[in-house]
């Protein structure tokens, strides 16, 4: 059962965006370690689709903001800057559908939101706290995404290439290339982590003063 927490008067949202393989995963894991703060990844609201087959599950186009539940991230964010826990979605990557459980994620100083579309809807961008965008070469992009893919999500190599050029791409310049105009921070996705992380970090006690 998930606990009612005392409110904290300066909880921090720090949203960590960018195209897919730019590095926001690896950048936000570090910080998450330099700080001691959760992660929120935007990757556990994809929308269940259990009630699809599965040949009709992979054909979705994943890389659109309308396959996350939008509705549900804007209200369990807003449930952790009031203090309250939630419990996170957990996505099956390999059958596209949500599992039973939850993963339980507790109030506290910082929290990190990580994920394609951090800064896409305006009600998520309106919450206080930092915008981070990583900026990457496309090809370095999709080599990542594809070694990701093939190995941690069981793809081949074939569909990991497919949906890239139908999808991903044409996605990233629709939906997340523009959303770089509302960062706070950009940061280059190639350069080494401990200087990008350290930047990030520095920013966050330079401008917020929360540590």
């Amino acid at each position: 059962m998930l606990k009612e927490t005392k409110v904290l008067p300066k909880t921090f949202l720090a949203r960590i965006t960018g195209p897919s393989g730019a590095g926001k995963t690896e950048l936000a894991c570090r910080i998450s370690r330099l700080l001691n703060a959760p992660i929120f990844p935007l990757d556990s609201y994809y929308r269940d689709s259990a009630h699809m087959p599965l040949e009709d599950r992979a054909r979705q186009n994943f890389d659109d903001p309308a396959a996350l539940d939008h509705e549900l991230l804007f209200e369990h964010l807003n449930s952790l800057l009031r203090g309250t826990a939630v419990g996170t979605p957990v996505y099956d990557f390999a059958h596209h559908v949500r599992a039973r459980e939850v993963e339980v994620v507790e109030p506290c100083k910082i929290i990190i939101l990580e994920g394609l579309f951090a800064l896409h809807w305006a009600n998520v961008r309106s919450l206080l706290g930092l915008k981070v965008y990583v900026t990457t070469d496309d090809a370095i992009c999709f080599e990542r995404r594809l070694a990701r893919d093939v190995h941690e999500r069981g793809r081949s190599a074939e569909s990991v290439r497919r949906q890239y050029e139908t999808t991903v791409r044409p996605m990233a310049e629709q939906y997340i290339y523009p959303t770089r105009a509302f960062a706070d921070l950009v940061v280059s996705g190639t350069d080494r982590l401990d200087k990008t992380s350290a930047t990030v970090v520095s920013f966050i006690k330079a401008q917020h003063g929360l540590l």
